[in-house]
């Protein structure tokens, strides 16, 4: 191996030790923001609006899409373990699916794919979340419960996300802190 190869190597492997360093702090926080903090139950069938989607589409914004997936599946997957438990299976696939709209590739965190994006992940989370709240409750019941608690659960990650990515690029976070993810 040359010493040039060897150099590559060395430098891949930082990056990838420096994206699952911020993946693993990010799906601490998805954690965290999920089930304990802003925690707020929604009806009989064991659902709860948060926030944790906001840190989710964050680190969608940030880091490349398998990372940003793993935050999403292992952070939401976390907090509905401690929660809530018959929802993880589904929470840890939709969580990785609402991540697929975004991306990481430009500047800023806000951008505008990103801001559509939202609205996509809404129609994921709440397609995915009817499906198995109808598997689980029966389809009936299900359509009205869990498209109001996605409305007002993907509404608020959304603004959160918005208002939270917007103070991050003012504060150059892509361009100063993250270029090297």
């Amino acid at each position: 191996m040359t010493d040039l190869s060897a150099q590559r190597t060395k430098a891949e492997s930082s990056v990838t030790v420096r994206r699952m360093t911020v993946a693993a702090i990010l799906a601490a926080m998805t954690t965290l923001m999920t089930a304990y903090i802003f925690h707020i139950p929604v009806g009989a069938n064991g659902g709860y609006v948060h926030l944790g989607d906001a840190v989710i589409y964050i680190a969608a914004a940030l880091l490349p899409m398998p990372y940003a997936c793993a935050v999403g599946a292992i952070g939401g997957g976390l907090a509905d373990l401690l929660t809530a438990p018959m929802w993880a299976p589904a929470t840890v696939i939709i969580k990785m699916l609402i991540c697929l709209p975004f991306s990481s590739k430009g500047k800023k965190i806000v951008t505008k794919r990103n801001v559509i994006a939202l609205f996509l992940a809404f129609c994921i989370s709440a397609t995915g979340y009817y499906l198995a709240e109808g598997i689980l409750f029966g389809f009936t019941v299900s359509f009205f419960t869990s498209v109001s608690g996605s409305i007002v659960q993907s509404g608020g990650s959304a603004i959160v996300f918005v208002l939270l990515g917007l103070a991050l690029d003012r504060a150059g976070l892509k361009q100063n802190v993250a270029k090297g993810l």
